[in-house]
């Protein structure tokens, strides 16, 4: 309420024009007169010569009949003198003053460029973007460009519909506004972002513009802006594909549902609801991406149930602590949630259950349990957290899909041969797996294949010494030396003894228990793709 405030009274004060010339320096050998520009509440400066004076002046005696005795003469001598400089400072300033008196209405192209109302004036403004339509607006829609306009601009067009005055107040037919309504309405891609304001005091962020003068629009980006001043956004929901919104909202809900400030008790259309509600809302029908990374959100809350087209999601640099709201988004395959405030994820697949590519780096993560279930993903950024046990690997290892892992960065990537340990955790997928952007060589698949052996042993001989414990009857000697034997069976046959020293021969079979059971395993790796580890390991 408060911004169109301001630009109600800023509209009623736009005859209120002022020029003062404040003052002069000495630029190497001439005199330049500081000129201050009062539109409304906004002011700027603008620095001349006289010679700058005299062309315009020349331009207006020949296009607008203005007297030519109004400007003070040209000096030559003692024109850089004190007095002179101060009288005709004076002498200029009632010069500008009297041209504004004699157009009150269409200044002419030649004292608005002057007094540059052509970049803070709203009818130079809209004047110098129709003249620029006019000439370039047709190229620019066949050749499908990104076409940028500023908080300024966009302003200035939406008070100049309001105002009732003709759309081409200087009579000249290429500064006419139909020249902007005829492109906006078929305009496909909009970047909005602020610029430089030169001399002024304008603050483009408090000035409220419309969009739904763009009729046609499928992506848009707005950065550096607020979303309180955005107006019409929702106008823009049944042709919108793509929408970018930068350093703009602290919620998601600003940006997706203006209407809830006015209409708190909302719901999507068409969604069945048995709580009373005081707007049905449209969803966004063709929305697909949508960009809200780099803003102030501090959670995802239940606007994004009027997005359900939408499959890429970026809410990357953010201030989120949790993941909610999105098992909404079933078409939903991209999710990019880095650097933000993420500490613990528990169960997110019931959220994020058919996603592809997840990215969760510079977060705050030192658990991977709730990732255990995303079966469908394929690339997975963990890196700069806190992550500092191989073990969490294991909650990620099973996934059959994951293709492409990042953890740089986290602590556990300072662990001694870290690349094959982790690896080690994918099983027989470890050659399918890109670690850290790196393809799996053949030289760590071999170390992986050992440690996977290593592992296998450890934990047989773990499954054995819990049998021992539980079977209360002394050790079978005979039998151990039985299975030795039928492993073995390439060895030298027996002697005819053999069997009435197995009980002599007790303490050899245990001292040799861990290194038969081992063997065992290596051979049983071998046949399923471990032959290079096994062979290692019996050379050694």
């Amino acid at each position: 309420f408060g911004l169109r405030m301001d630009s109600a009274l800023f509209s009623e004060e736009l005859s209120e024009r002022k020029v003062c010339v404040v003052g002069s320096e000495l630029v190497e050998n001439y005199t330049v007169y500081i000129i201050d520009v009062t539109d409304g509440r906004h002011r700027w400066t603008v620095k001349h010569r006289y010679s700058n004076f005299h062309d315009l002046h020349e331009k207006l005696a020949a296009e607008k009949k203005v007297d030519r005795r109004l400007l003070p003469p040209k000096k030559i001598l003692g024109k850089n003198s004190k007095s002179l400089v101060e009288r005709r400072q004076k002498e200029l300033e009632l010069y500008l003053q009297t041209l504004l008196l004699q157009f009150p209405q269409a200044t002419p192209t030649a004292l608005a460029c002057f007094l540059h109302f052509h970049l803070y004036e709203i009818n130079g403004i809209t004047a110098a973007l129709a003249e620029e339509l006019f000439h370039k607006g047709e190229q620019l829609l066949q050749a499908g460009e990104v076409f940028c306009l500023r908080p300024l601009q966009l302003y200035s067009v939406s008070q100049q519909l309001r105002l009732a005055k003709p759309t081409c107040c200087n009579g000249d037919a290429r500064t006419d506004l139909g020249h902007i309504l005829d492109f906006t309405c078929r305009l496909r891609y909009l970047k909005v972002s602020r610029g430089p304001v030169g001399s002024s005091n304008i603050q483009e962020s408090s000035l409220p513009f419309d969009l739904s003068v763009f009729k046609s629009l499928l992506q848009i980006q707005i950065s550096d802006c607020s979303s309180e001043q955005i107006e019409g956004l929702s106008t823009l929901r049944t042709s919108l594909e793509t929408m970018n919104v930068h350093q703009s909202t602290q919620s998601m809900m600003s940006v997706l549902v203006p209407e809830a400030a006015e209409f708190p008790q909302w719901e999507p259309e068409g969604a069945e609801s048995v709580c009373p509600v005081t707007a049905l809302v449209p969803v966004w029908r063709q929305l697909t991406t949508l960009d809200l990374s780099h803003n102030g959100i501090s959670c995802i809350d239940t606007s994004v149930r009027l997005i359900p087209k939408v499959e890429f999601l970026d809410l990357s640099s953010n201030q989120l602590f949790s993941v909610e709201n999105l098992q909404h988004l079933y078409n939903l395959v991209h999710v990019d949630l880095s650097y933000n405030n993420l500490q613990v994820l528990e169960a997110v697949h019931t959220r994020l259950g058919n996603i592809k590519t997840l990215n969760l780096a510079g977060n705050q993560l030192q658990n991977l349990s709730g990732l255990s279930k995303l079966y469908s993903l394929v690339n997975l950024d963990l890196s700069q957290n806190q992550l500092d046990q191989l073990e969490e690997i294991r909650n990620i290892g099973s996934l059959p899909c994951l293709e492409k892992l990042s953890l740089a960065a986290n602590p556990m990537c300072i662990i001694p041969d870290y690349r094959t340990k982790v690896l080690a955790q994918f099983g027989d997928r470890a050659a399918e797996v890109c670690l850290d952007s790196r393809v799996t060589t053949e030289k760590e698949l071999d170390t992986v294949e050992v440690l996977k052996a290593i592992q296998k042993a450890k934990e047989v001989k773990h499954r054995m010494s819990s049998g021992d414990k539980k079977d209360a009857r002394p050790p079978a000697a005979p039998l151990l030396c039985s299975s030795s034997s039928s492993l073995s069976s390439s060895a030298p046959p027996a002697s005819s003894s053999t069997s009435s020293s197995c009980p002599t021969q007790q303490t050899s079979c245990q001292g040799n228990h861990v290194c038969i059971r081992l063997k065992e395993v290596l051979l049983l790796g071998s046949s399923g793709g471990s032959s290079r580890a096994v062979g290692k390991i019996n050379s050694s």
